[in-house]
C-alpha cells in the first residue's frame, strides 16, 4: 500500500511542533508519533500524570517540556517564540462533560481563554504555519439533523458544549479576520490505550471487567455515539496539518469519524465478549444534560485530504484491552469505580 503523503518521515523530520494537552489519550499518542517520524516535539503540561502514557514509552520521554498553563498568555507567548515552533496541535482542555458541567468556570478558563491566548501568541509569531485546535461533535449541539456536517450551525447548550462551540468560533474568527493558519477538528468519542478517565464507558467497562465488579451505567444505555481509535484521530491531526500547506484548507473545519454509530450498551456488550466476562451492568439513568444521539460525517476529510480509518472497532479493542490488562497488572490495588 503507498504511504500516505502526510504520514512520511521526509514531511516531519525536523519540524518543531507544539503539542499541548500531550499528557492526554489523544496527545501522548501524537507526541509520541511525532517523534517516531522525526519532528523536534514540544509539550505543554499543567499538571504532573505520572502514568500517563506518554512517560511509559521512551519516544515520549524525549520531547522537551514546557511546565505551565495555558491562561499565562506571556508563556504561550514565550513558548511558541523561544521554541521556533512550525507547527502547533492545540489538544488541552478540560474533557469530561460531568466535570465541566458541575464546573463551568474552570471549563470556561481553560476551552475558551486559554484557545485565545494561544492563537493570540500565534498570531504575533509569524514562524507558525499551521495550527490544528480541537473542538469536539459537542460543538453542534443538539439536531434532529444527522450525521453532523461540518456546514451545521454550532449550537451548543450546556457548558461543556458551549466551551467546545466558543472554542471554534474563535478559530473561526482569527482565521477570518487576521488570516491565522489555523483548522479545527471535530471528533466523536476517543479511546485507546492510555484513557486513564475511568468515568468513560471503554476504560471503565474494562476495568470492570478486570476486577469483576459491576458496571455502572450512568445513562439509560441507548444514547448514540462515535467511538474512534486514538490512532485513527492522529492520522487525521496529521492529514489536516499537512494540508495546510495549501492555504486553501486554512479555516477549515473537518468532522474525523468512522460513521458507525454504536450505542453505549452496544459497546459495554462487545467489551464484556471480548474480556469473557458476564455482562450484568447496573443502569443509572442519571445522565442529565447530555444528548441522546450524536454522530458526524466525515466526507470532507475523506475527500480533501485523503484521510481515512485503519482500525476496526474489533482489532482496536483488542489492542486497547490489551494495553489496560498490561497496565491493571501492574497496578493491584483497585480504586472505588466512578458511575459511567
Amino acid at each position: 500500500m503507498r504511504e500516505k503523503a502526510y504520514l512520511s518521515s521526509n514531511y516531519w523530520a525536523r519540524r518543531n511542533v507544539l503539542v499541548t494537552g500531550c499528557t492526554g489519550i489523544l496527545g501522548s499518542v501524537l507526541a509520541v508519533r511525532l517523534m517516531e517520524l522525526g519532528a523536534e516535539v514540544v509539550g505543554l503540561v499543567r499538571d504532573g500524570i505520572p502514568h500517563s502514557n506518554l512517560w511509559r514509552n521512551p519516544k515520549g520521554q524525549q520531547i522537551s517540556v514546557v511546565h505551565g498553563d495555558l491562561l499565562d498568555f506571556e508563556l504561550m507567548l514565550r513558548l511558541v517564540n523561544e521554541y521556533e515552533i512550525d507547527t502547533v496541535f492545540h489538544l488541552a482542555a478540560q474533557t469530561i462533560v460531568p466535570i465541566a458541567n458541575n464546573s463551568p468556570l474552570s471549563t470556561f478558563d481553560s476551552n475558551i481563554r486559554g484557545t485565545w491566548n494561544l492563537l493570540e501568541a500565534i498570531r504575533l509569531t509569524p514562524g507558525v504555519r499551521a495550527t490544528v485546535v480541537a473542538s469536539s461533535d459537542k460543538a453542534y449541539g443538539e439536531s434532529d439533523d444527522l450525521p453532523y456536517k461540518e456546514t451545521h450551525r454550532l449550537e451548543g447548550r450546556t457548558p461543556y458544549d458551549v466551551s467546545k462551540s466558543c472554542t471554534d468560533l474563535i478559530c473561526q474568527s482569527y482565521h477570518h479576520h487576521f488570516k491565522l493558519p489555523v483548522c479545527i477538528s471535530r471528533c466523536g468519542n476517543i479511546y485507546g490505550p492510555g484513557d486513564l478517565n475511568w468515568n468513560r464507558l471503554i476504560p471503565g467497562a474494562i476495568r470492570a471487567g478486570y476486577y469483576g465488579e459491576q458496571l455502572n451505567i450512568r445513562s439509560d444505555g441507548t444514547m448514540l455515539r462515535d467511538y474512534i481509535y486514538v490512532q485513527d484521530v492522529v492520522d487525521g491531526y496529521l492529514a489536516i496539518a499537512y494540508g495546510m500547506d495549501k492555504k486553501e484548507i486554512w479555516g477549515n473545519a473537518f468532522n474525523v469519524s468512522m460513521e458507525a454509530p454504536k450505542s453505549v450498551m452496544e459497546v459495554a456488550e462487545l467489551i464484556s465478549r471480548k474480556m469473557d466476562v458476564p455482562f450484568e451492568p447496573k443502569i443509572l439513568d442519571q445522565a442529565g444534560g447530555e444528548i441522546q444521539a450524536q454522530y458526524l460525517d466525515s466526507q470532507k476529510i475523506r475527500e480533501m485530504l485523503g484521510w481515512s480509518e485503519s482500525w476496526s472497532m474489533e482489532s482496536a479493542l483488542d489492542e486497547t484491552i490489551q494495553w489496560y490488562r498490561e497496565f491493571l497488572d501492574d497496578d493491584k490495588t483497585p480504586a472505588g469505580l466512578k458511575d459511567l
